[in-house]
């Protein structure tokens, strides 16, 4: 497989937009529909909007950094929100990096409006608070907005000594065996340090999320 900075080279950029703050207001309560694929479709976008969430400190902002090539020895945390647009394999991926913190949490309901897939990040190696990344996640996925959205779970941080598996991170920690049958899932293991795992996780994103959004290209 090759390297996640090989890749980054060879068949993807990245575009950056200024990280801003979390607005106060919500956005419209309608969700992405019929007519907004339809749209795409038409106008052959070829575009995936991804919402890019979890808890902080769960390597979010460093996993984008990785895809793009970029530094990643100093990475702060993202106290608003952040737009990569990162083109891979024919698609357009708009990236919406959110912060995670507590207190920004109850701002996520802003983006959720037309999200095609939504990308939650664990920190395998924080066991204390991996309750509280289940309920924030189930919490989520209860969003009508979101109810077709495409679901990748990168169980990051996977080159930490004492860091979950992606089997037990599944299962016994976040209980995706539980969730609908008509959601699009899957989880990988990844490092967003060393690139591992993050290939595959992407391409099988684009392969579930495009098929749906493009079938009729």
């Amino acid at each position: 497989m090759l390297g996640i900075l090989r890749d980054c080279q060879s068949c993807l950029y990245c575009e950056t937009r200024q990280q801003q703050s979390l607005p106060t207001d919500s956005v419209g309560q309608s969700g992405m529909g019929l007519l907004t694929i339809i749209r795409k479709v038409k106008r052959n976008e070829r575009e995936i909007r991804i919402l890019l969430v979890g808890l902080d400190n769960a390597g979010k902002t460093t996993i984008v950094k990785k895809l793009c090539g970029e530094d990643i020895s100093t990475v702060s945390p993202t106290l608003g929100f952040q737009i990569k647009t990162v083109h891979r394999g024919g698609y357009a991926l708009n990236i919406w990096d959110i912060g995670g913190q507590k207190s920004l949490r109850s701002y996520w309901r802003n983006y959720f409006e037309k999200t095609d897939a939504l990308i939650w990040v664990v920190d395998s190696a924080d066991v204390v608070r991996m309750r509280d990344c289940e309920e924030e996640l189930h919490k989520l996925l209860k969003e009508e907005r979101l109810s077709g959205a495409t679901l990748l779970v990168l169980a990051n941080k996977q080159d930490m000594k004492g860091s979950l598996s992606v089997s037990d991170i599944e299962k016994a920690e976040l209980k995706l065996d539980t969730l609908d049958a008509k959601r699009h899932w899957a989880i990988y293991g990844s490092s967003a340090v060393t690139g591992q795992g993050l290939d595959n996780a992407f391409d099988w994103l684009i392969r579930d999320a495009g098929s749906r959004l493009f079938l009729l290209d």
